[in-house]
């Protein structure tokens, strides 16, 4: 049976977005086609005011999304292009003038985290995990608007476990800190999903509006400019030895190069 190409599905459904990241059998990794059209989908979304609220979840119960497709860095040329890239992707999701809720079954790493982070709401199920363990995997980095972001969320403490051990973090540890708004069982996760939801959408949406885009604006000020450190990252020869092990399934054998 052929299966069907890596998405990204949207369903309307009276008030609510439904958001649903397509592509199971690599844990709903991202290619670039599907980061192009969570763009148009956050664009679209956003000049619909009918929509109040979006939820966001991935196919399956293995993953939300356990971050890109490797397959497309093989080719990348242009030093920190990518980060730039996937930059102007996230913008209009952090920007959306709604209320959004990530519902997150499994994993939540690399851009699955992004993503998550850049909602409003994260309720997940009680097993979940989260983490950025590139340091383990690829050998790349974050731009200063993504990392600023989860630091603004998660704390600097928790970014540096996740991004210089490669840990991944669980769950309920993710409650206590306050990042996740609930955890519950598979079972019940997309009923507690649409309460959250229905409530959302009942409050006033200007208001709402309003509160998140200045607090987006409030993490966006004063960014550095950390261009060359993206560049020598990117550039640099255990980022294509990250790259080529991933794919080759093995560990990689990094050098400091």
């Amino acid at each position: 049976m052929k299966s069907n190409p890596p998405c990204i599905d949207l369903k309307l459904d009276g008030s609510i977005a439904r958001i649903t990241f397509n592509n199971p059998a690599t844990r709903n990794a991202l290619t670039w086609p599907m980061y192009e059209e969570l763009k148009r989908i956050c664009d679209a979304i956003a000049n619909t005011p009918e929509i109040r609220v979006a939820i966001f979840r991935g196919a399956g119960d293995k993953a939300f999304v356990s971050g890109s497709d490797i397959q497309q860095f093989v080719d990348l040329q242009k030093d920190e292009a990518y980060e730039v890239a996937v930059d102007a992707i996230f913008h209009p999701l952090q920007h959306l003038p709604i209320p959004t809720i990530a519902l997150i079954e499994g994993l939540a790493v690399g851009s699955g985290l992004l993503i998550a982070t850049a909602c409003d709401f994260r309720i997940s199920v009680d097993d979940a995990r989260f983490g950025i363990p590139i340091a383990k995997t690829l050998g790349n980095c974050l731009s200063p608007s993504n990392l600023s972001w989860i630091a603004y969320h998660l704390g600097v403490p928790m970014v540096k476990r996740m991004l210089l051990s490669a840990e991944l973090i669980k769950a309920p540890e993710l409650l206590s800190s306050g990042y996740l708004y609930q955890t519950t069982s598979p079972d019940a996760i997309t009923e507690v999903t649409e309460v959250l939801a229905s409530k959302l959408a009942a409050l006033a949406p200007i208001t709402q509006k309003a509160s998140k885009l200045t607090l987006a604006r409030l993490m966006e000020s004063n960014l550095p400019d950390c261009t060359e450190l993206m560049r020598e990252t990117y550039n640099s020869v255990d980022f294509k030895e990250g790259v080529n092990a991933f794919l080759k399934g093995r560990p990689p054998q990094w050098l400091g190069k």
